[in-house]
Protein backbone atom coordinates (compact mmCIF):
# COMPACT_ATOMS: atom_id res chain seq x y z
CA UNK A 1 0.00 0.00 0.00
CA UNK A 2 0.88 3.44 -0.59
CA UNK A 3 2.66 5.39 2.19
CA UNK A 4 2.45 9.10 3.20
CA UNK A 5 5.57 9.33 1.46
CA UNK A 6 4.59 8.43 -1.70
CA UNK A 7 1.96 11.07 -1.75
CA UNK A 8 3.28 13.12 -4.97
CA UNK A 9 3.69 17.39 -4.63
CA UNK A 10 1.26 18.81 -6.18
CA UNK A 11 2.96 21.37 -7.19
CA UNK A 12 6.18 19.63 -8.72
CA UNK A 13 7.80 21.48 -11.78
CA UNK A 14 4.71 23.10 -12.08
CA UNK A 15 6.99 26.42 -13.14
CA UNK A 16 8.25 24.76 -16.30
CA UNK A 17 4.64 23.51 -17.42
CA UNK A 18 3.94 24.09 -21.05
CA UNK A 19 1.35 26.36 -21.64
CA UNK A 20 -1.54 24.55 -23.12
CA UNK A 21 -2.13 23.65 -27.00
CA UNK A 22 -4.08 26.86 -28.92
CA UNK A 23 -7.52 26.60 -28.59
CA UNK A 24 -7.71 24.20 -25.62
CA UNK A 25 -7.65 24.23 -21.73
CA UNK A 26 -6.27 21.99 -19.20
CA UNK A 27 -8.13 19.15 -18.38
CA UNK A 28 -10.07 19.86 -14.67
CA UNK A 29 -8.04 18.45 -11.57
CA UNK A 30 -8.78 14.96 -11.21
CA UNK A 31 -6.80 11.60 -9.99
CA UNK A 32 -6.41 8.66 -12.52
CA UNK A 33 -6.85 5.28 -11.06
CA UNK A 34 -5.08 2.53 -12.83
CA UNK A 35 -6.33 -0.95 -12.71
CA UNK A 36 -3.98 -3.24 -14.20
CA UNK A 37 -0.85 -0.33 -14.01
CA UNK A 38 1.98 -3.02 -14.13
CA UNK A 39 -0.12 -4.38 -17.65
CA UNK A 40 1.19 -3.75 -21.01
CA UNK A 41 -1.51 -1.47 -22.14
CA UNK A 42 -0.02 1.18 -19.21
CA UNK A 43 3.12 1.09 -20.34
CA UNK A 44 2.93 1.09 -24.27
CA UNK A 45 -0.28 3.42 -24.42
CA UNK A 46 -1.15 5.23 -21.52
CA UNK A 47 2.00 5.88 -20.28
CA UNK A 48 3.29 7.48 -23.36
CA UNK A 49 -0.46 9.23 -23.76
CA UNK A 50 -0.21 10.84 -20.81
CA UNK A 51 3.23 11.74 -21.21
CA UNK A 52 2.11 13.65 -24.75
CA UNK A 53 -0.75 15.37 -22.92
CA UNK A 54 2.03 16.61 -20.36
CA UNK A 55 4.43 18.62 -23.06
CA UNK A 56 1.29 19.91 -24.21
CA UNK A 57 0.44 21.21 -21.16
CA UNK A 58 -3.38 20.06 -21.20
CA UNK A 59 -3.13 18.08 -17.58
CA UNK A 60 -3.71 20.47 -14.21
CA UNK A 61 -1.06 20.49 -12.04
CA UNK A 62 -3.02 18.57 -9.12
CA UNK A 63 -3.49 15.57 -11.45
CA UNK A 64 -2.28 12.47 -9.71
CA UNK A 65 -1.85 8.96 -11.41
CA UNK A 66 -2.87 5.81 -8.71
CA UNK A 67 -1.17 2.46 -10.67
CA UNK A 68 -2.95 -0.70 -9.12
CA UNK A 69 -2.17 -3.93 -9.46
CA UNK A 70 -1.38 -6.94 -7.89
CA UNK A 71 1.82 -7.75 -6.48
CA UNK A 72 4.15 -5.72 -3.56
CA UNK A 73 6.09 -2.85 -4.63
CA UNK A 74 6.97 0.41 -3.66
CA UNK A 75 6.35 3.41 -5.55
CA UNK A 76 10.11 4.58 -6.50
CA UNK A 77 10.28 0.90 -8.32
CA UNK A 78 6.81 1.74 -9.75
CA UNK A 79 8.42 5.14 -10.94
CA UNK A 80 11.91 3.72 -12.31
CA UNK A 81 10.04 0.62 -14.13
CA UNK A 82 7.68 2.72 -15.69
CA UNK A 83 10.42 5.44 -16.65
CA UNK A 84 13.19 2.71 -18.31
CA UNK A 85 9.99 1.03 -20.87
CA UNK A 86 8.83 5.04 -21.54
CA UNK A 87 12.52 5.84 -22.60
CA UNK A 88 13.20 2.28 -24.63
CA UNK A 89 9.75 3.06 -26.25
CA UNK A 90 10.82 6.41 -27.51
CA UNK A 91 14.13 4.95 -28.78
CA UNK A 92 12.39 2.04 -30.25
CA UNK A 93 9.20 4.29 -31.50
CA UNK A 94 10.25 7.18 -32.61
CA UNK A 95 8.20 7.74 -35.22
CA UNK A 96 5.45 7.78 -32.87
CA UNK A 97 7.29 10.95 -30.78
CA UNK A 98 8.69 12.12 -33.50
CA UNK A 99 12.45 12.10 -31.26
CA UNK A 100 14.05 9.34 -29.85
CA UNK A 101 14.84 11.99 -26.93
CA UNK A 102 12.39 12.60 -24.19
CA UNK A 103 11.45 16.00 -22.72
CA UNK A 104 12.69 14.91 -19.20
CA UNK A 105 10.72 18.21 -17.59
CA UNK A 106 7.49 16.56 -19.28
CA UNK A 107 7.98 13.15 -18.33
CA UNK A 108 9.31 13.92 -14.80
CA UNK A 109 6.27 16.27 -14.35
CA UNK A 110 3.89 12.76 -14.52
CA UNK A 111 6.57 10.49 -12.65
CA UNK A 112 6.25 12.76 -9.55
CA UNK A 113 2.40 12.57 -9.54
CA UNK A 114 2.60 8.45 -9.76
CA UNK A 115 2.25 5.93 -6.86
CA UNK A 116 1.72 2.42 -6.60
CA UNK A 117 -0.95 1.02 -5.11
CA UNK A 118 -0.53 -2.89 -4.68
CA UNK A 119 -4.50 -4.98 -4.08
CA UNK A 120 -6.50 -7.59 -5.68
CA UNK A 121 -9.30 -6.72 -8.29
CA UNK A 122 -11.63 -9.02 -6.44
CA UNK A 123 -10.76 -7.98 -2.94
CA UNK A 124 -13.38 -5.89 -0.54
CA UNK A 125 -10.27 -4.59 1.33
CA UNK A 126 -8.30 -3.84 -1.99
CA UNK A 127 -11.60 -1.04 -2.53
CA UNK A 128 -12.03 0.10 1.23
CA UNK A 129 -8.10 1.18 1.35
CA UNK A 130 -8.78 3.02 -1.89
CA UNK A 131 -11.23 4.38 -0.65
CA UNK A 132 -9.72 5.68 2.47
CA UNK A 133 -6.24 6.76 -0.15
CA UNK A 134 -8.82 8.87 -2.41
CA UNK A 135 -10.60 10.67 0.59
CA UNK A 136 -6.73 12.73 1.18
CA UNK A 137 -6.16 13.62 -2.22
CA UNK A 138 -7.02 17.36 -2.65
CA UNK A 139 -9.82 16.41 -6.04
CA UNK A 140 -12.92 14.25 -5.64
CA UNK A 141 -12.84 14.16 -9.32
CA UNK A 142 -11.74 10.04 -10.45
CA UNK A 143 -11.68 8.73 -13.41
CA UNK A 144 -11.18 4.92 -13.28
CA UNK A 145 -9.41 3.14 -15.85
CA UNK A 146 -9.69 -0.77 -16.24
CA UNK A 147 -6.94 -1.37 -18.11
CA UNK A 148 -7.54 -5.07 -17.38
CA UNK A 149 -8.70 -8.75 -18.62
CA UNK A 150 -11.85 -8.35 -19.52
CA UNK A 151 -13.11 -11.19 -16.85
CA UNK A 152 -11.90 -8.37 -14.56
CA UNK A 153 -14.35 -5.84 -15.49
CA UNK A 154 -17.73 -6.59 -13.44
CA UNK A 155 -15.88 -7.25 -10.24
CA UNK A 156 -14.39 -4.03 -10.66
CA UNK A 157 -17.26 -2.25 -11.31
CA UNK A 158 -18.98 -3.80 -8.38
CA UNK A 159 -16.50 -3.71 -5.63
CA UNK A 160 -16.34 0.42 -6.75
CA UNK A 161 -20.18 0.60 -6.60
CA UNK A 162 -20.59 -1.34 -3.30
CA UNK A 163 -17.91 0.82 -2.14
CA UNK A 164 -19.69 4.03 -2.72
CA UNK A 165 -16.71 5.18 -4.95
CA UNK A 166 -19.10 5.74 -8.14
CA UNK A 167 -20.94 8.40 -5.99
CA UNK A 168 -20.76 11.99 -7.83
CA UNK A 169 -21.21 14.18 -4.53
CA UNK A 170 -20.25 18.01 -4.11
CA UNK A 171 -20.55 18.63 -7.49
CA UNK A 172 -17.67 15.92 -8.38
CA UNK A 173 -17.44 13.34 -11.29
CA UNK A 174 -16.83 9.77 -11.16
CA UNK A 175 -16.30 8.21 -14.37
CA UNK A 176 -15.13 4.60 -15.65
CA UNK A 177 -13.18 3.85 -18.74
CA UNK A 178 -13.66 0.07 -20.05
CA UNK A 179 -11.34 -1.16 -23.06
CA UNK A 180 -12.39 -3.40 -25.38
CA UNK A 181 -13.72 -6.70 -25.99
CA UNK A 182 -17.20 -5.31 -24.50
CA UNK A 183 -18.85 -8.67 -24.83
CA UNK A 184 -18.05 -11.46 -26.99
CA UNK A 185 -21.89 -11.38 -28.59
CA UNK A 186 -25.21 -9.83 -27.78
CA UNK A 187 -25.90 -11.77 -24.94
CA UNK A 188 -22.91 -10.82 -22.93
CA UNK A 189 -22.48 -7.80 -24.10
CA UNK A 190 -26.06 -7.24 -22.98
CA UNK A 191 -25.32 -8.73 -19.59
CA UNK A 192 -22.12 -6.59 -18.92
CA UNK A 193 -24.23 -3.73 -19.36
CA UNK A 194 -26.55 -4.84 -17.24
CA UNK A 195 -24.12 -5.11 -14.60
CA UNK A 196 -22.37 -2.05 -14.99
CA UNK A 197 -25.59 0.22 -15.07
CA UNK A 198 -26.35 -1.84 -12.32
CA UNK A 199 -23.83 0.35 -10.51
CA UNK A 200 -22.99 3.61 -12.38
CA UNK A 201 -25.36 5.65 -14.81
CA UNK A 202 -24.65 5.62 -18.33
CA UNK A 203 -22.86 8.98 -18.53
CA UNK A 204 -20.34 7.53 -15.75
CA UNK A 205 -19.28 4.76 -18.43
CA UNK A 206 -16.95 5.45 -21.12
CA UNK A 207 -16.61 2.43 -23.47
CA UNK A 208 -13.26 3.06 -25.14
CA UNK A 209 -12.17 2.22 -28.77
CA UNK A 210 -9.19 3.39 -29.78
CA UNK A 211 -9.51 3.57 -33.60
CA UNK A 212 -11.41 6.87 -32.44
CA UNK A 213 -8.53 8.67 -31.08
CA UNK A 214 -6.66 8.66 -34.08
CA UNK A 215 -6.74 12.12 -35.96
CA UNK A 216 -7.17 10.79 -38.97
CA UNK A 217 -10.61 8.76 -37.98
CA UNK A 218 -11.92 12.23 -36.27
CA UNK A 219 -10.91 13.70 -39.89
CA UNK A 220 -13.43 11.80 -41.78
CA UNK A 221 -16.27 14.19 -39.95
CA UNK A 222 -14.58 17.22 -41.53
CA UNK A 223 -14.01 15.80 -44.77
CA UNK A 224 -17.42 14.63 -45.14
CA UNK A 225 -19.31 18.02 -43.69
CA UNK A 226 -16.73 20.68 -43.84
CA UNK A 227 -16.41 20.39 -47.68
CA UNK A 228 -19.28 21.36 -50.41
CA UNK A 229 -18.02 18.82 -52.84
CA UNK A 230 -18.28 15.56 -51.11
CA UNK A 231 -21.38 15.59 -49.02
CA UNK A 232 -23.99 16.15 -52.23
CA UNK A 233 -22.81 13.05 -54.02
CA UNK A 234 -22.39 11.25 -50.50
CA UNK A 235 -24.99 8.38 -51.29
CA UNK A 236 -26.57 5.78 -52.97
CA UNK A 237 -27.45 7.48 -56.27
CA UNK A 238 -23.91 8.36 -56.51
CA UNK A 239 -21.92 5.71 -54.75
CA UNK A 240 -20.91 2.00 -55.93
CA UNK A 241 -19.68 0.73 -52.67
CA UNK A 242 -17.42 1.50 -50.18
CA UNK A 243 -14.62 -0.88 -48.40
CA UNK A 244 -13.15 -0.43 -45.45
CA UNK A 245 -9.54 -2.26 -44.64
CA UNK A 246 -7.48 -3.18 -41.44
CA UNK A 247 -4.71 -5.00 -42.72
CA UNK A 248 -2.13 -6.33 -40.65
CA UNK A 249 1.56 -7.46 -41.88
CA UNK A 250 2.52 -9.24 -38.15
CA UNK A 251 0.75 -12.53 -36.94
CA UNK A 252 -0.55 -12.66 -33.24
CA UNK A 253 2.76 -11.77 -32.01
CA UNK A 254 2.80 -14.24 -28.85
CA UNK A 255 -1.02 -13.59 -28.14
CA UNK A 256 -1.69 -17.07 -29.15
CA UNK A 257 -3.77 -18.12 -26.09
CA UNK A 258 -6.16 -14.72 -26.24
CA UNK A 259 -6.73 -15.08 -30.44
CA UNK A 260 -7.53 -18.70 -30.10
CA UNK A 261 -10.60 -17.47 -28.32
CA UNK A 262 -11.22 -14.30 -29.92
CA UNK A 263 -10.22 -14.69 -33.75
CA UNK A 264 -10.20 -11.82 -35.98
CA UNK A 265 -14.10 -11.17 -36.47
CA UNK A 266 -14.73 -10.52 -33.04
CA UNK A 267 -11.63 -8.89 -32.48
CA UNK A 268 -12.15 -5.98 -35.30
CA UNK A 269 -15.76 -6.16 -37.07
CA UNK A 270 -18.40 -5.57 -34.26
CA UNK A 271 -15.98 -2.82 -33.00
CA UNK A 272 -12.99 -1.43 -34.95
CA UNK A 273 -14.37 -2.00 -38.07
CA UNK A 274 -17.83 -0.42 -37.75
CA UNK A 275 -16.89 2.19 -36.10
CA UNK A 276 -14.77 3.32 -38.97
CA UNK A 277 -18.49 2.25 -40.93
CA UNK A 278 -20.35 4.24 -38.77
CA UNK A 279 -18.60 7.63 -39.26
CA UNK A 280 -18.10 6.94 -43.03
CA UNK A 281 -22.10 6.64 -43.21
CA UNK A 282 -23.97 8.36 -40.32
CA UNK A 283 -26.43 10.91 -40.82
CA UNK A 284 -25.21 14.87 -40.35
CA UNK A 285 -25.65 15.89 -36.91
CA UNK A 286 -26.54 19.27 -35.96
CA UNK A 287 -23.31 19.98 -34.14
CA UNK A 288 -20.68 17.72 -32.61
CA UNK A 289 -22.21 17.39 -29.30
CA UNK A 290 -21.88 13.99 -28.58
CA UNK A 291 -25.55 13.47 -28.22
CA UNK A 292 -25.93 14.62 -31.42
CA UNK A 293 -22.69 12.59 -32.86
CA UNK A 294 -23.60 9.48 -31.22
CA UNK A 295 -27.42 9.63 -32.01
CA UNK A 296 -26.26 9.66 -35.81
CA UNK A 297 -24.14 6.66 -35.28
CA UNK A 298 -26.68 4.57 -33.35
CA UNK A 299 -29.01 5.02 -35.76
CA UNK A 300 -26.55 3.49 -38.34
CA UNK A 301 -26.29 0.14 -36.63
CA UNK A 302 -29.60 -0.21 -36.00
CA UNK A 303 -30.21 -0.50 -39.35
CA UNK A 304 -27.59 -2.87 -40.50
CA UNK A 305 -29.24 -5.66 -41.71
CA UNK A 306 -27.88 -8.50 -39.73
CA UNK A 307 -25.00 -10.95 -40.92
CA UNK A 308 -25.63 -14.10 -43.12
CA UNK A 309 -22.93 -16.58 -43.60
CA UNK A 310 -23.25 -15.76 -47.29
CA UNK A 311 -22.04 -11.87 -46.74
CA UNK A 312 -18.69 -13.47 -44.26
CA UNK A 313 -15.80 -14.98 -45.57
CA UNK A 314 -13.01 -16.10 -43.00
CA UNK A 315 -9.20 -17.02 -43.40
CA UNK A 316 -6.53 -18.47 -41.56
CA UNK A 317 -2.92 -17.37 -42.53
CA UNK A 318 -0.86 -20.76 -43.77
CA UNK A 319 2.99 -20.71 -44.06
CA UNK A 320 4.02 -18.38 -46.72
CA UNK A 321 6.57 -15.81 -48.07
CA UNK A 322 6.25 -13.52 -44.77
CA UNK A 323 6.68 -16.55 -41.95
CA UNK A 324 5.26 -19.88 -40.63
CA UNK A 325 1.50 -20.41 -40.46
CA UNK A 326 -0.88 -19.37 -37.51
CA UNK A 327 -0.95 -23.18 -36.61
CA UNK A 328 2.61 -23.26 -35.82
CA UNK A 329 2.31 -19.88 -33.47
CA UNK A 330 2.76 -20.90 -29.37
CA UNK A 331 -0.25 -21.14 -27.57
CA UNK A 332 -2.26 -22.33 -30.69
CA UNK A 333 -3.81 -25.60 -31.15
CA UNK A 334 -2.11 -27.36 -34.38
CA UNK A 335 -6.14 -28.08 -35.56
CA UNK A 336 -7.07 -24.19 -34.92
CA UNK A 337 -10.43 -23.22 -36.34
CA UNK A 338 -9.62 -19.70 -35.47
CA UNK A 339 -10.08 -17.14 -38.35
CA UNK A 340 -7.20 -14.53 -38.87
CA UNK A 341 -8.91 -12.76 -41.77
CA UNK A 342 -12.07 -12.11 -41.79
CA UNK A 343 -14.49 -10.05 -44.95
CA UNK A 344 -18.12 -9.00 -44.83
CA UNK A 345 -19.72 -7.59 -46.89
CA UNK A 346 -22.46 -5.43 -44.86
CA UNK A 347 -25.41 -3.73 -45.79
CA UNK A 348 -27.49 -0.99 -44.47
CA UNK A 349 -31.12 -0.52 -44.50
CA UNK A 350 -31.71 3.43 -44.59
CA UNK A 351 -32.95 6.17 -47.74
CA UNK A 352 -29.34 6.96 -48.10
CA UNK A 353 -27.45 3.64 -48.86
CA UNK A 354 -29.95 1.26 -49.58
CA UNK A 355 -28.13 -1.28 -52.34
CA UNK A 356 -25.03 0.34 -51.62
CA UNK A 357 -22.56 -2.62 -50.28
CA UNK A 358 -20.02 -1.82 -47.81
CA UNK A 359 -16.93 -4.61 -47.98
CA UNK A 360 -14.69 -4.83 -44.40
CA UNK A 361 -11.47 -6.54 -44.42
CA UNK A 362 -9.07 -7.30 -41.62
CA UNK A 363 -6.35 -9.35 -41.20
CA UNK A 364 -3.11 -10.66 -40.04
CA UNK A 365 0.05 -11.81 -41.91
CA UNK A 366 -1.49 -9.22 -44.89
CA UNK A 367 0.90 -8.10 -47.81
CA UNK A 368 0.95 -4.55 -46.45
CA UNK A 369 0.22 -2.70 -43.35
CA UNK A 370 -2.85 -1.00 -43.82
CA UNK A 371 -5.83 0.85 -42.54
CA UNK A 372 -8.05 3.05 -44.57
CA UNK A 373 -11.24 3.94 -46.38
CA UNK A 374 -12.15 4.04 -49.79
CA UNK A 375 -15.58 5.34 -51.86
CA UNK A 376 -16.32 3.96 -55.19
CA UNK A 377 -18.16 6.32 -56.90
CA UNK A 378 -20.61 5.11 -59.94
CA UNK A 379 -18.90 4.92 -63.26
CA UNK A 380 -20.19 7.55 -65.70
CA UNK A 381 -22.17 6.67 -68.86
CA UNK A 382 -19.51 4.86 -71.39
CA UNK A 383 -20.97 5.98 -74.66
CA UNK A 384 -19.33 9.57 -75.27
CA UNK A 385 -16.14 7.41 -75.46
CA UNK A 386 -16.64 4.86 -77.25
CA UNK A 387 -14.74 5.69 -80.37
CA UNK A 388 -11.95 6.42 -78.45
CA UNK A 389 -9.00 3.78 -77.61
CA UNK A 390 -10.02 3.26 -74.06
CA UNK A 391 -12.23 0.25 -72.96
CA UNK A 392 -12.91 1.31 -69.91
CA UNK A 393 -13.18 4.53 -67.36
CA UNK A 394 -11.31 3.98 -63.91
CA UNK A 395 -14.11 4.54 -61.40
CA UNK A 396 -13.17 7.73 -58.93
CA UNK A 397 -12.32 6.36 -55.85
CA UNK A 398 -12.17 8.51 -52.45
CA UNK A 399 -9.09 6.90 -50.20
CA UNK A 400 -9.11 7.99 -47.01
CA UNK A 401 -5.72 6.88 -45.26
CA UNK A 402 -5.70 6.62 -41.91
CA UNK A 403 -2.59 4.05 -40.88
CA UNK A 404 0.36 4.65 -41.41
CA UNK A 405 -0.23 6.71 -43.91
CA UNK A 406 -2.41 9.85 -42.56
CA UNK A 407 -4.13 11.80 -45.32
CA UNK A 408 -6.15 11.30 -48.70
CA UNK A 409 -6.22 10.27 -52.18
CA UNK A 410 -8.56 10.81 -55.26
CA UNK A 411 -8.70 8.63 -58.29
CA UNK A 412 -9.94 10.01 -61.16
CA UNK A 413 -9.73 10.51 -65.18
CA UNK A 414 -8.04 12.83 -67.21
CA UNK A 415 -7.25 13.29 -71.26
CA UNK A 416 -3.76 12.15 -72.36
CA UNK A 417 -1.22 14.35 -73.73
CA UNK A 418 -1.78 14.07 -77.74
CA UNK A 419 -3.51 14.77 -80.98
CA UNK A 420 -6.52 12.08 -80.08
CA UNK A 421 -9.03 11.90 -77.11
CA UNK A 422 -7.76 9.49 -74.91
CA UNK A 423 -8.54 9.00 -71.11
CA UNK A 424 -6.31 8.03 -68.76
CA UNK A 425 -6.14 7.31 -65.16
CA UNK A 426 -4.51 9.74 -62.32
CA UNK A 427 -4.40 10.50 -58.79
CA UNK A 428 -4.05 13.50 -56.29
CA UNK A 429 -3.04 12.96 -53.04
CA UNK A 430 -2.69 14.92 -49.49
CA UNK A 431 -0.37 14.05 -46.64
CA UNK A 432 -1.39 15.31 -43.46
CA UNK A 433 2.50 16.14 -42.89
CA UNK A 434 2.67 17.86 -46.04
CA UNK A 435 0.25 20.53 -44.39
CA UNK A 436 0.42 20.33 -40.99
CA UNK A 437 2.99 19.81 -37.85
CA UNK A 438 3.41 15.98 -37.14
CA UNK A 439 2.44 15.78 -33.01
CA UNK A 440 3.54 12.90 -31.16
CA UNK A 441 0.17 10.49 -30.41
CA UNK A 442 0.08 7.22 -29.73
CA UNK A 443 -3.89 6.85 -30.25
CA UNK A 444 -5.02 7.62 -26.44
CA UNK A 445 -4.30 11.35 -25.76
CA UNK A 446 -7.87 12.78 -27.21
CA UNK A 447 -9.15 10.10 -25.10
CA UNK A 448 -7.67 10.31 -21.72
CA UNK A 449 -8.18 13.96 -22.18
CA UNK A 450 -11.90 14.00 -23.32
CA UNK A 451 -12.82 11.96 -20.32
CA UNK A 452 -11.12 14.30 -18.03
CA UNK A 453 -13.49 17.14 -19.65
CA UNK A 454 -16.60 14.60 -19.90
CA UNK A 455 -16.77 14.78 -23.46
CA UNK A 456 -18.33 11.46 -24.67
CA UNK A 457 -18.37 12.32 -28.31
CA UNK A 458 -15.43 9.82 -29.30
CA UNK A 459 -17.10 6.55 -26.84
CA UNK A 460 -19.81 3.83 -27.28
CA UNK A 461 -22.69 4.05 -25.99
CA UNK A 462 -24.78 1.12 -24.55
CA UNK A 463 -27.49 0.99 -27.34
CA UNK A 464 -24.84 1.19 -30.29
CA UNK A 465 -22.71 -1.68 -28.49
CA UNK A 466 -25.53 -3.95 -28.25
CA UNK A 467 -27.09 -3.12 -32.26
CA UNK A 468 -23.29 -3.64 -32.89
CA UNK A 469 -23.51 -7.41 -31.74
CA UNK A 470 -26.84 -7.71 -32.90
CA UNK A 471 -25.78 -7.38 -36.39
CA UNK A 472 -22.56 -9.89 -36.32
CA UNK A 473 -24.60 -12.51 -34.14
CA UNK A 474 -25.78 -14.36 -36.40
CA UNK A 475 -21.88 -15.24 -37.97
CA UNK A 476 -21.22 -15.78 -34.28
CA UNK A 477 -23.94 -18.34 -33.15
CA UNK A 478 -25.16 -19.63 -37.22
CA UNK A 479 -28.08 -21.67 -37.35
CA UNK A 480 -26.49 -24.44 -39.91
CA UNK A 481 -22.74 -25.45 -39.70
CA UNK A 482 -20.05 -22.62 -38.47
CA UNK A 483 -18.55 -21.19 -40.90
CA UNK A 484 -15.53 -22.26 -43.89
CA UNK A 485 -12.06 -21.29 -42.53
CA UNK A 486 -10.31 -20.73 -45.84
CA UNK A 487 -6.20 -20.84 -45.93
CA UNK A 488 -4.16 -17.98 -47.32
CA UNK A 489 -0.26 -17.49 -47.60
CA UNK A 490 1.19 -15.27 -44.92
CA UNK A 491 2.39 -12.78 -46.38
CA UNK A 492 -0.69 -12.44 -49.31
CA UNK A 493 -3.72 -10.35 -49.92
CA UNK A 494 -6.16 -13.10 -48.12
CA UNK A 495 -8.01 -15.86 -49.09
CA UNK A 496 -9.13 -16.17 -52.62
CA UNK A 497 -12.85 -16.32 -51.10
CA UNK A 498 -12.48 -12.87 -50.32
CA UNK A 499 -12.04 -11.97 -53.71
CA UNK A 500 -15.13 -14.14 -54.61
CA UNK A 501 -17.21 -12.59 -52.18
CA UNK A 502 -16.83 -9.03 -54.10
CA UNK A 503 -16.15 -10.86 -57.72
CA UNK A 504 -19.60 -11.99 -57.21
CA UNK A 505 -21.06 -8.66 -57.16
CA UNK A 506 -18.47 -7.65 -60.28
CA UNK A 507 -16.24 -5.74 -57.99
CA UNK A 508 -12.41 -6.15 -56.46
CA UNK A 509 -10.65 -5.09 -53.35
CA UNK A 510 -8.28 -2.72 -53.68
CA UNK A 511 -4.85 -4.11 -54.05
CA UNK A 512 -3.29 -3.86 -50.56
CA UNK A 513 0.71 -4.71 -51.95
CA UNK A 514 2.19 -3.15 -55.17
CA UNK A 515 1.22 -6.38 -56.80
CA UNK A 516 -1.46 -9.51 -56.40
CA UNK A 517 0.53 -12.35 -54.22
CA UNK A 518 -2.08 -14.77 -54.47
CA UNK A 519 -1.25 -18.39 -53.96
Amino acid sequence: MPTEHDQPADTANSADKAAPLAGKHRAPPCTLVIFGAGGDLTKRLLMPALYNLSSDGLLDDSMQIVGVNHGERDTGEFRNELSESLRKFAADRASTFHTSQLNEKAWDWVVQRLQYFAGEFESDDTFESLKQLLSKMKTGNVVFYLAVSARFFRPIVEHLGRAGLLKEEDGNFRRIVIEKPFGTDLASAKDLNDHILGYASESQVYRIDHFLGKDTVQSILAVRFANALFEPVWRREYIDHVQITAAETIGVEGRGRFYEQTGAFRDMVPNHLFQLLGMIAMEPPNSFSAKSVRDKKAEIFDAIQPLSARDVVFGQYEAGPAGPGYRQEPDVAPDSRTETYAAARVHIDNWRWAGVPFYLRTGKRLAARRTELSVHLKTVPFRLFRDTPVDRLTPNVLTLRIDPAHGTTFDFNVKVPGPVMQVGAVQSSFNYGDFFAERANVGYETLLYDCMLGDETLFQRADSIETAWAAADPVLHPEGAPLDVHGYPAGSEGPAEADALLAADGRAWRPLGDSRKKS
